[in-house]
């Protein structure tokens, strides 16, 4: 499969640079978010901002941008192709960059932030969509495991990364070095980066065949539970993104921290994804994913418990926090390639149209749950668990009969890995 997914004569990348660049892609949208962070109290003073909780609007916006378009990204990758309209987001999310680190205002701020968030989510779409078009089952998942450890690699980077900036330049350097980022991945995934679709795959701009492909991604239960599932979760880390800074700044005063923070919580997740790449293909998605998603539950529960009892400190909240992502790694992985697993003819349009569902609904809860910060982790934590919760709820309505299901009895362990060298 893999063979045939090349038809250019571009000279393909080995495993290593394949997923070196699709993370690097989708790691965009992660410097986006995270190197603001440490940033949001000196973007408030410099643009009058005067509510405090307003500031979550930085991130929140972003979100928004990034589910606007992926509709767009979608159909018209199915149909030119993966790298011409993957190349033209890249663009555009530099130019907004650097149209955002001139912003005068904080209404114009956050015009560039959505903007910004639209551009990007071409990564989110065609990433997703081009390993569905090399591999399929476990083996996508272990892909999308080793894609997703280098990609949440960037948050122990990234807030750092913006507090290093902070140092030496105001904020709005910040964006200059994202927009510089960007032009150096457009570089280097045009110049190395396949056409992975395939030509029986290709389809028409048409109204009515684009409308197929989106009634056959919702009308799949399989799609729709686990997109639900995954959008229902998702919403934990949304809140967490756009509540951390006033966490640990309001809530702990230790505002110093909050790289150290962010790193000791951002590093578990990516061993955490690396592991999923070793063990899914053992013992199967459903048995990993349903079991993360179970114990995804049940951590953020205790957690909420601490907090409600009143025991919740700064060292209680990292390492609750951190197995909270490590439980979100495993189950993001796995849910999103059970979500994709019977989409491979509309691979770009059913990524687009549960990226739309996943990131709206996502942004709109996280932001909901941001909201109710009442300077302490309660609010957040509890939050938290109610989405695992209902996260996992989804799971069960959507496959009850498959739940913790092994590896088909036709289908032979696989605890290889990724281990040959796709060139």
């Amino acid at each position: 499969m893999f063979e045939s997914a090349f038809q250019d004569g571009v000279k393909r990348p080995g495993t290593r640079e394949m997923t070196a660049m699709l993370a690097g892609l989708m790691a965009l949208n992660a410097f986006a978010i995270d190197a603001m962070i440490p940033a949001l109290p000196d973007i408030g003073r410099s643009l009058n901002v005067a509510e405090e909780n307003e500031r979550q609007l930085v991130v929140i916006a972003y979100f928004l941008g990034f589910a606007s378009t992926q509709l767009l990204w979608g159909p018209l990758a199915d149909r030119f192709g993966r790298k011409p309209i993957l190349a033209c987001g890249v663009i555009l999310y530099g130019i907004f960059a650097f149209l955002c680190a001139f912003a005068g205002s904080f209404p114009l701020l956050i015009a560039g932030r959505v903007a910004m968030g639209a551009s990007a989510a071409v990564t989110r779409v065609l990433v997703v969509a081009m390993v569905r078009d090399l591999f399929e089952a476990e083996a996508m998942a272990r892909v999308m495991s080793l894609v997703f450890m280098v990609f949440m690699l960037v948050p122990v980077l990234a807030p750092n990364i913006g507090q290093l900036i902070l140092l030496f330049a105001p904020w709005r350097a910040i964006f200059l070095v994202l927009g510089g980022y960007a032009f150096l991945m457009l570089a280097w995934s045009w110049l190395r980066l396949p056409e992975t679709l395939h030509p029986e795959f290709r389809r028409k701009l048409d109204w009515r065949e684009i409308s197929s492909a989106v009634a056959e991604t919702v009308r799949d239960r399989q799609s729709l539970g686990y997109t639900l599932a995954v959008t229902i979760s998702f919403a934990g880390l949304v809140a967490y993104i756009s509540s951390i800074q006033q966490i640990v700044f309001d809530a702990f005063h230790e505002g110093r921290f909050i790289g150290l923070v962010f790193a000791a919580i951002a590093a578990p997740m990516a061993l955490a994804s690396y592991m999923n790449s070793r063990v899914v293909g053992r013992f199967g998605l459903r048995r990993v994913g349903h079991s993360a998603a179970a114990a995804f539950a049940l951590v953020t529960a205790v957690h909420a418990i601490i907090a409600l009892a009143g025991f919740e400190s700064l060292p209680v909240f990292i390492g609750m926090q951190a197995l909270t992502m490590c439980c979100f790694a495993f189950t993001s992985s796995n849910l999103g390639t059970l979500a994709m697993e019977n989409m491979a003819p509309i691979a770009g349009t059913a990524s687009s149209v549960q990226g739309v569902v996943g990131t709206i609904g996502a942004a709109l809860l996280g932001f909901v749950i941001g909201q109710q910060f009442d300077g302490t982790a309660t609010p957040f934590v509890v939050g938290t668990a109610l989405c695992a919760t209902g996260g996992f709820l989804v799971i069960v309505l959507t496959e009850p009969t498959r739940l913790f299901e092994r590896l088909n009895a036709d289908e032979k362990p696989d605890s290889s890995g990724l281990t040959e060298d796709l060139a």
